[in-house]
């Protein structure tokens, strides 16, 4: 693929309405998606499973930061989000994975996966922010939180946390949420937190949670009129053809257009 196609290809754009329903941007007016105005833009990749044998991890990152860092040229993001699995088992490869991903030319922010074995306090002393972290901009807020420990437990996220959280930010008009680990049983290495759910129930605001993990997932998937938003993933040994990153975009109208860009080889047209 050459350079123009690598950077204009995308698979099909979802939009998450502001009235919850979730259509493909082919089912409106082709152009009216695009026309909507942009009030924040981010990236979400994850799995990038620095330092796993076998594999060019270097490259995997390298080109990850490099593809990140050119559409932020053309149209700037807010923030990159790594949902994950940023190391493979092993913490000595943080400094590395560290170094590769301070290439990112915006705001960028981790999760703990399961492959990120290390304590909270290591988390803290690695990356600056606990493995629970919350941040806003403007009125948009945003969660992130681990889904696992030190052993690469799958595991819910800490429901007191997230319950305190989206109280604290309950009159923002958004919350996003970034997951590792599915809560919802939703893929065959999903977890289940019922308890999540009843938290859920009680916050409108949820836009949309962000789930890694599942590198074969790709799409999206709905459970009690959440979406759940798979980026397959970067790295790895496994998963989809590809290894992208997914684009976000809330719109002024509270629409929220989502694709996955994909910096290697063209997605299959039935992605989502």
């Amino acid at each position: 693929m050459n350079r123009r196609d690598f950077l204009r290809y995308t698979t099909p754009v979802v939009l998450l309405l502001a009235n919850g329903k979730i259509v493909q941007a082919s089912e409106t007016d082709p152009y009216e998606w695009s026309r909507r105005k942009i009030k924040l833009r981010f990236a979400v990749a994850s799995d990038g499973h620095y330092g796993q044998p076998k594999t060019p991890f270097e490259e995997y990152h390298a080109t990850l930061v490099n593809r990140v860092n050119e559409e932020h040229a053309t149209n700037p993001f807010a923030f990159c989000m790594i949902n994950g699995d940023i190391v493979h088992d092993d913490k000595n490869h943080y400094p590395a994975a560290k170094a590769a991903l301070s290439g990112l030319q915006m705001p960028w922010y981790v999760s703990q996966g399961n492959h990120d074995h290390v304590t909270p306090d290591e988390w803290k002393a690695i990356w600056d922010i606990p493995v629970n972290h919350d941040f806003k901009i403007k009125k948009t807020s945003f969660l992130i939180a681990t889904t696992s420990d030190e052993k690469g437990t799958y595991l819910p996220p800490d429901v007191p946390w997230i319950a305190a959280k989206l109280e604290e930010h309950k009159n923002q008009e958004h919350v996003f949420i970034f997951l590792h680990i599915n809560p919802g049983k939703l893929t065959v290495n999903a977890v289940d937190s019922p308890a999540l759910f009843e938290v859920f129930a009680k916050h409108k605001n949820i836009k949309a949670v962000f789930n890694g993990h599942d590198h074969d997932e790709e799409g999206i998937k709905v459970k009690n009129d959440i979406p759940f938003i798979f980026d397959a993933h970067f790295g790895g040994n496994w998963g989809t053809n590809y290894r992208g990153f997914r684009v976000v975009e809330l719109l002024k109208d509270n629409s929220v257009a989502t694709y996955i860009l994909n910096p290697t080889e063209k997605i299959n047209a039935a992605v989502l």
